[in-house]
């Protein structure tokens, strides 16, 4: 029996996609960030910003051991657990980042850029966040832990943000330990920092969120939505009422859903307010978005 195209795609580098212009300038953009965050702050202030890069400089600060051959040496495990468990095309793509970082950090100078505390956790946090944000959307990874918590996640109850949060915490009370009770807070302010960031980047400011609506006045609602703003919807039907001091008393309604970027919320309800100031709304968190007038747009 022929094995699926998409065994072969995951068994199969794509070389092609590797050296892409995109994958190659969001990546050496992303890594020379990263550098710059981390030598022009975070690293001469023994600041962490979790993952295996704030691995590295704990271990650097025990063990005088250069940041650029831990940033390797630390990242390999992760790199073959992408390679066989995600894709080769990952796998390569993840090491060559891990590559381009680490040699960055042997060969590049920065200056440091202030001496101020919380300057330091929060731009040191914003320039890696940034960093690993763009290496992300050129297809690979500067740290490992990402890929661990992916792989973890799969074969326990737990999700990869909770198992990243808890490697992380075990790592800043590291840091408290070795380097203070202060330096171990601000790890945590360019750790909060870093992660939102890289959310950003990689998520993009235009995060999709499906807007739920239910009205009484659905049928103009559906034209403000497809006319004047050009969003697809769908229809589901549902029953509206069961409130406690009328439990009997309910009837049939339709539940519109569309999807619109965070930035299209705030119009959009306006508008639907005004049609209906009683009008019911929620908002659900997309994780990813394809097709229908999304893809054409």
């Amino acid at each position: 029996m022929p094995k699926p195209d998409l065994y072969v795609d995951f068994k199969k580098i794509h070389w092609r996609a590797i050296f892409s212009l995109r994958s190659i300038l969001s990546t050496l953009f992303g890594v020379f960030i990263a550098v710059v965050g981390l030598k022009g702050f975070l690293v001469p202030n023994h600041f962490l910003d979790g993952g295996v890069t704030g691995l590295s400089i704990l271990i650097e600060g025990f063990a005088q051991i250069h940041m650029s051959i831990l940033l390797v040496v630390l990242n390999i495990p992760f790199i073959i657990i992408g390679f066989n468990k995600i894709s080769r095309t990952f796998g390569v793509k993840a090491m060559l980042a891990v590559l381009l970082l680490s040699a960055g950090m042997y060969y590049i100078e920065i200056p440091l850029f202030t001496t101020d505390k919380l300057l330091i956790a929060a731009f040191g946090g914003f320039f890696i966040g940034l960093g690993i944000g763009f290496v992300i959307r050129g297809g690979g990874v500067i740290d490992g832990f990402d890929v661990i918590g992916q792989y973890t996640e799969r074969n326990s109850a737990f999700t990869a943000s909770e198992i990243i949060m808890t490697l992380n915490i075990f790592m800043i009370l590291a840091a408290a330990y070795k380097f203070g009770i202060e330096a171990g807070m601000y790890s945590i302010l360019v750790y909060f920092t870093a992660m939102k960031t890289t959310d950003y980047v990689v998520e993009g400011f235009e995060q999709y969120t499906a807007l739920n609506i239910i009205s009484s006045h659905s049928e103009e609602i559906k034209s403000i939505i497809a006319k004047d703003f050009g969003k697809g919807l769908v229809v589901y039907k549902g029953e509206r009422g069961y409130l406690p001091e009328s439990f009997d008393v309910r009837a049939d309604c339709d539940i519109i859903v569309t999807v619109v970027t965070r930035l299209e919320i705030y119009r959009l309800s306006e508008a639907i307010l005004r049609v209906d100031p009683k009008a019911f709304m929620f908002v659900n968190r997309l994780k990813e978005v394809k097709g229908g007038t999304i893809e054409r747009r």
